[in-house]
Parts: structure tokens; C-alpha cells; sequence
């Protein structure tokens, strides 16, 4: 029976002739779920936000990050674009910089890019706020100073 061959599989899992998929004694540190979890942190996400963003359960997020499975290739596109990251990166064929947590608050940088994606009237409105808050919070400061 020929052996099933999955398109950008990590090279240190393997399958079995039905395809199912299976872990080789490759040290963990080439492992994909640990990659992902170590991506997912880093990106700021918990692993129920995470599930939340792709649209699956927390449960199969925790599948993914063990050592026993990968998720499917469609969900890689997913994956990368919520992490922020490549899918060569997911695999561990791209840069590790991303591995080491960015400065500022990762909540916040999603919270932006869910305002990219609004439309404009609502776009104008979210940012009318922010900058109503940044304006409160610089006189606040003006009237801190002044009086100190």
C-alpha cells in the first residue's frame, strides 16, 4: 500500500502507510505543537483566543500543540496569518526572530488590526474615541504638571 505524503508536513513526523500521522524520536525542540504554543505565547494569545480567532475549540488548539498531532494544511493559513507569522515559520523553516516576545502589548496590536479591518464609517468612529482618550489623558498630565 503506498504511503500517503503530506504537503509541508514537519519533516520529523512521520505517517503510516494509511496516512496517519505519526511522531518520530526527533528531540522535542524540532517539534511542531511546542513551535506553536511557543508562536501562540508570543503573539499574545491564549489558547482559547487563539481557538476563538480560528474558529475551532480550545481543545483542538491543545490537539495541535501536543506532540501527537498537526493541524490539517487548511488551517495553516490560519494559523500563520493570526500568529503573524509565515507558514515556512510555523514549520520552523523561517526566521525565529518572532519566537521572542514584541515589545508592547500584543492585546492591543490585535485590537488594531481588528480595527483595520472595520469599515471606514466605524473605522472613524473607533479612532474618534481613542483620540478623545489620548487628548483626556494628555491634559490630565498638562494639569498634573502644572500643579506640581
Amino acid at each position: 500500500m503506498p504511503t500517503l505524503a503530506f504537503v509541508n508536513w514537519p519533516p520529523h513526523l512521520g505517517t503510516t502507510s494509511m496516512g496517519k500521522r505519526i511522531q518520530s524520536s526527533e528531540p522535542a525542540g524540532n517539534d511542531f505543537g511546542e513551535r506553536l504554543a511557543a508562536l501562540r505565547k508570543a503573539a499574545g494569545f491564549t489558547q482559547v483566543e487563539l481557538a476563538a480567532e480560528l474558529g475551532i475549540s480550545q481543545r483542538m488548539v491543545a490537539y495541535y500543540e501536543s506532540p501527537q498531532a498537526a493541524p490539517p494544511a487548511n488551517l495553516l493559513p490560519a494559523i500563520a496569518t493570526a500568529l503573524g507569522v509565515s507558514i515556512d515559520e510555523l514549520f520552523g523553516r523561517g526566521s525565529k526572530r518572532r519566537l521572542v516576545k514584541q515589545d508592547g502589548d500584543s492585546r492591543l496590536r490585535r485590537r488594531l488590526l481588528a480595527i483595520e479591518k472595520l469599515d471606514p464609517a466605524e473605522k472613524r468612529q473607533v479612532l474618534q474615541l481613542i483620540d478623545a482618550f489620548i487628548e483626556r489623558g494628555q491634559l490630565k498630565r498638562k494639569v498634573e504638571r502644572s500643579a506640581a
